[in-house]
């Protein structure tokens, strides 16, 4: 990111209450690495980081939201869902989530969570007066308390199926937040029918060790950052987070191997190879 940019980008308006500006955010973060305008220096700091190591990670970010297109599209037409939970949604950018699925069903009706007060304060810019969609400032630790939300229950009708969405969400969880317990609970809510769609920072310890370690000097430069986040986990322990599931095929892949639109027209990059994604159904 430029200094003009910096400058620019930290200069766009006094700090919304309740941000601390201080410490980087996993919203505002991403924000910066896709060259957004809705974060701060420190925030910055940590793309730029992210930035030495890997300097085309800007586009290994527009690709993870390419795979979310191309599931929400999957889930919202060929496999019929009208209703998605997304979890942990971040700041509004292009192709969300609402936008997605009501092309395929303009009824299609979702409600997007996130814990960080700068998306709750751009919630308007992201849903506009779109009566089928809404935004909750909620934490993802807390499943049963976020489900009991009014707001959630007010919008989807949890006693049929719908789409769970954690899209970049658990590799931000330390393992003693115990994620794969807080999946086992959300997993155990949902009905029969519903679906899970999820990506994760994968290290590929056991396939590719010059990869491993590339992922653990990127978790490395997470996890040291104010925003001290950002486990790569085998393929082993994304896997388990799907217990109870039927991955829909290709299964768990990198993610442009999740049903691409057609032939890469650039070649990969090493952080490409670091993502997991996938889909699974509840039988």
């Amino acid at each position: 990111m430029s200094s003009d940019q910096s400058a620019r980008t930290a200069g766009n308006s006094a700090t919304p209450a309740g941000i601390d500006a201080s410490t980087a955010s996993v919203a505002r973060v991403y924000d910066a690495i896709l060259g957004g305008e809705h974060n701060y220096e420190v925030d910055q700091e940590v793309a730029q980081s992210i930035f030495e190591v890997s300097p085309d990670a800007r586009r290994t970010a527009q690709a993870i939201r390419q795979w979310l297109v191309r599931v929400v599209r999957w889930l919202s037409g060929p496999a019929g869902m009208d209703q998605f939970l997304d979890v942990g949604s971040g700041l509004p950018t292009a192709e969300n989530t609402h936008e997605v699925a009501q092309r395929n069903n303009p009824r299609a009706r979702v409600v997007y969570v996130d814990n960080d007060p700068l998306v709750s304060a751009h919630s308007d810019t992201l849903l506009g007066a779109n009566p089928n969609a809404n935004f909750v400032e909620g934490d993802l630790t807390r499943p049963q308390e976020l489900l009991r939300h009014p707001t959630v229950t007010g919008t989807l009708e949890l006693d049929r199926p719908f789409v769970l969405m954690q899209c970049n969400t658990l590799h931000h969880l330390m393992d003693e937040q115990r994620p794969h317990e807080l999946m086992r609970t959300y997993i155990d809510a949902l009905p029969s029918g519903s679906y899970v769609a999820l990506c994760h920072f994968w290290d590929p310890a056991d396939e590719d060790p010059e990869l491993s370690e590339f992922a653990r000097e990127v978790e490395h430069r997470f996890s040291t950052s104010s925003m001290a986040s950002g486990r790569f986990r085998t393929r082993a322990e994304i896997t388990s987070y799907f217990d109870g599931l039927e991955l829909v095929e290709p299964g768990l892949v990198e993610l442009h191997e999740w049903w691409p639109d057609g032939p890469r027209t650039q070649p990969l990059i090493p952080m490409d190879h670091v993502f997991l994604g996938g889909v699974g159904r509840k039988r």
